[in-house]
């Protein structure tokens, strides 16, 4: 593997959700462990499924991997870190300033904003603390899908030029005044991530159109803050000898070859591999370790019968959505699970039958218009783009607030709307404005993968709270976008994923935290199924035997309702295929 030739100290694995990257970064550290090099694993995802990659719990300390010697693994985990860094903070102040001061400190610090920061800080300190130098070769970084870790690695910069300008109070880190150690993390880790002899960029991919445009942009994003030494793994290719009789396999393999001839220029000149799709689920360290060689396939029986499999069918749930003639459609889980397309099918369906239906996105990468691909009455389409939603709220706020200030103290506000943390309550106030709007219309909303949504929604708890505590022993009646959220009447929320364990797994996870927030998943929809595809390769009928157990669990103990999408021959863009996909069978 042309990435994995003399590594540096970090390498960062990051695309397009459910390209492979944990999979790949996992196989990695332990390519480099086994070669007698000690690896620090770390995960940056909110929604980390290393642990579950590895069949341990890990967590947000350094975790041996027992089976793995010279290899650790951390998962950060953001709201561990938000309550160290709160105790940092406060705790040298507490007792020392007077009790006021105390709060209004607590409470500038208890948003989801400050979560961001603090796992923020962490991933830094992995980037400039000395003492790791010593204990670990490489750090190998699986981070979340693209628009989070873009985010993740433009903070260094901003940050560092937010304190370096600031005069007045940062209130998402605290006091400037003790954030020197902050100012020079940041810069130190600025250096380190624009080095390429100490940091590479791997983008992973799919040989699919879609995944390769993203990893186009992502190149064009990186070299602009300074990472220009990339490579490409195309992950998951379909080897062409299993197209032999059988039309899905060789739809596939001609739709990769496809996208591969026609792949972007910029990603043409990077260093490239490809990882052939294995006939296994990757969870475990027997199959970690053949994710970068040839599998033999258990040889097909006689006996070996076409499947007769049947499930509901998302026609089904569209069937039951469009009765309440409007409510918000949330499609939540995993990247690469396929959200986009099935809340697009979804849309499209409810404006064919009249309903007047907005469709659109909060996901930083989403790409509404490329799967649409055309128009159609009573749909509109939008996204919920972080950089334009900051410039409105900063206007708004200085039009709004700014306008009772003086000079002075317009100066000081316009410092503070600097403050990356904007684009969280910017972000967050457009989200509100889409779930107002579904009390007259269907509202269709295809959300960023797990990790980033779980985010959004800290930010939606922490306002209703700060509401409540306002107004609840006022007698004055009030609604918020969470209790919005928790109504089924208003809004219907519905978990996407593959019939696949770690999938699955962190579907089951996010339907926990949605519990605990109050909301309770309206069904759950597994996409992209190859057994209800019924195939004839040997490859991908292996795969559809691995998926049965998968949808009989999910079926048995974790769906209200559900409905099962098969692997499609072609790529469901545009507005005939996606509504063929809710059409009755």
């Amino acid at each position: 593997m042309k990435f994995l030739e003399q590594p540096p100290r970090f390498l960062f694995f990051t695309g397009k959700g459910g390209v492979g990257k944990t999979s790949i970064a996992c196989s990695s550290a332990i390519f480099l462990a086994d070669a007698g090099k000690r690896v620090l694993l770390v995960s940056t995802d909110p929604a980390s499924n290393v642990g579950q990659v590895f069949a341990i719990t890990i967590g947000n300390q350094i975790t041996a991997i027992a089976a793995v010697p010279r290899l650790a693994a951390l998962e950060i985990d953001p709201h561990c870190a938000a309550q160290r860094y709160r105790d940092r903070i406060i705790g040298p102040v507490r007792g020392v300033l007077p009790d006021a001061v105390v709060r209004g400190i607590e409470e500038q610090l208890s948003g989801a904003c400050t979560t961001e920061i603090a796992a923020f800080d962490e991933f830094t300190d992995l980037l400039t603390d000395a003492s790791l130098d010593r204990q670990y070769d490489h750090i190998v970084f699986d981070t979340a899908p693209t628009g989070h870790t873009i985010r993740l690695l433009q903070l260094p910069g901003a940050w560092s030029g937010f304190l370096d300008t600031g005069t007045g109070d940062a209130s998402c880190l605290g006091p400037l005044a003790g954030l020197e150690k902050q100012r020079s993390q940041y810069k130190e880790a600025l250096i380190a991530l624009a080095d390429p002899l100490r940091t590479r960029m791997v983008l992973v991919a799919r040989a699919q159109a879609a995944a390769l445009r993203e990893a186009a942009r992502t190149h064009e994003e990186l070299a602009a803050i300074g990472m220009s030494r990339q490579f490409l793994v195309i992950n998951g290719v379909l080897p062409a000898s299993e197209a032999k009789e059988d039309r899905l396999a060789l739809a596939i393999v001609d739709r990769e070859q496809t996208a591969l001839a026609k792949i972007p220029a910029n990603l043409d000149a990077l260093p490239r591999d490809l990882v052939s799709l294995k006939p296994f689920n990757l969870v475990g360290l027997a199959a970690l370790h053949g994710l970068f060689a040839d599998a033999a396939l258990p040889a097909l029986t006689d006996d070996d019968a076409p499947f007769t499999f049947s499930a509901p069918t998302l026609c089904a749930l569209v069937e039951q959505i469009a009765l309440d003639g409007h409510g918000l459609v949330m499609l939540m889980g995993k990247g690469g699970v396929g959200k986009t397309t099935i809340a697009a099918a979804i849309a499209v369906q409810l404006a064919h039958r009249g309903l007047a239906v907005h469709l659109t996105t909060s996901d930083p990468a989403g790409r509404l218009v490329d799967t649409i691909k055309g128009t159609l009455d009573n749909l509109t389409v939008s996204r919920i783009d972080p950089l334009a939603e900051t410039a409105r709220y900063r206007e708004q706020v200085m039009r709004t607030r700014g306008a009772r200030l003086d000079a002075a103290g317009r100066a000081l506000l316009e410092e503070d709307l600097r403050s990356p943390c904007t684009e969280e309550i910017a972000v967050f106030q457009a989200f509100s404005r889409a779930i107002r709007e579904a009390g007259k219309q269907f509202v269709v909303m295809d959300t960023a993968p797990t990790g980033h949504t779980l985010l959004l929604l800290d930010t939606t708890g922490a306002y209703h709270r700060d509401v409540a505590r306002q107004f609840g022993q006022t007698g004055v009646h009030f609604v918020t976008p969470m209790m919005q959220l928790q109504d089924q009447k208003q809004t219907k929320v519905l978990l996407v994923t593959l019939a696949e364990t770690t999938p699955v797994l962190e579907a089951e996870a996010l339907q926990s935290d949605l519990l605990r927030a109050g909301i309770t998943p309206w069904a759950w929809i597994v996409n992209n199924s190859v057994a209800a595809a019924q195939p004839h390769s040997p490859l991908l009928r292996q795969r559809a035997r691995n998926e049965l157990p998968e949808i009989g669990a999910l079926a048995a103990r974790h769906a209200r309702r559900y409905a099962v999408v098969p692997l499609l021959q072609e790529e469901p863009v545009g507005i005939g295929p996606l509504l063929a996909m809710t059409a009755p069978t």
